[in-house]
């Protein structure tokens, strides 16, 4: 077992650089530029010591920060932009895949993380397109359909209806909030379900997936 304190510190460091490099590609203006800083150790900090209760063994926890570090940047840009860069997604899906190889039974865990990952690319964009046709406009961007195939990539086939149901929960939570605080005032109905989806992989990836007794 390791200290928590000081991946936390590297942690908070890492996320304080991505956090930068996310505010840049959001082309966003802060007034107060100690703020990405400020609240980039504290979301890493809090992950690193969320994850480290959860997974105390060393290896798995650093991977778990890793990914962290990954869906935070992507969380952040999203929110600011309403973009997931393929910068990130892509090499967050291979991430997924290189998880595995410290691990045992690497053959069946590939093939299952592989079709994770093809069923969350295909389900997210089938979604999009059907949208699309039937309403004329875009529902659901392709970085969804990418984040969704990196949840595969990371977590395997079977998870990949509760990463759904967890992010359309949230998703369903930040439209209310935003309905609720504009009300009144016109709003284009937009969400960043990006967040909402990297929050899920998250818990799933910490908890496991739903399991539902009959």
């Amino acid at each position: 077992m390791i200290s928590v304190f000081p991946w936390t510190a590297a942690a908070g460091a890492a996320f304080a650089v991505a956090g930068g490099g996310a505010c840049a590609l959001a082309a966003t203006k802060l007034s107060n530029r100690r703020v990405p800083f400020v609240v980039g150790i504290a979301a890493c900090g809090a992950l690193a010591t969320w994850a480290w209760f959860v997974i105390p063994e060393t290896l798995p926890f650093l991977i778990a920060l890793a990914l962290a570090w990954c869906l935070l940047v992507l969380a952040a840009v999203d929110a600011l932009s309403f973009r997931l860069p393929d910068i990130i997604t892509w090499p967050l899906v291979a991430g997924g895949f290189a998880a595995l190889l410290p691990f045992g039974n690497l053959d069946q865990n590939l093939i299952d993380h592989l079709i994770g990952a093809a069923i969350g690319y295909g389900a997210f964009a089938m979604i999009r397109w059907s949208y699309r046709a039937v309403r004329g406009r875009e529902g659901l961007g392709l970085g969804d359909a990418k984040l969704l195939a990196a949840a595969g990539a990371w977590l395997g086939w079977a998870p990949l209806p509760t990463v759904v149901l967890i992010a359309c929960a949230g998703g369903f939570v930040w439209f209310a909030l935003a309905a609720w605080r504009h009300r009144g005032k016109p709003s284009d109905g937009r969400i960043p379900f990006g967040v909402a989806l990297c929050l899920a992989i998250w818990i799933v990836r910490l908890y496991g997936p739903l399991q539902i007794s009959l």
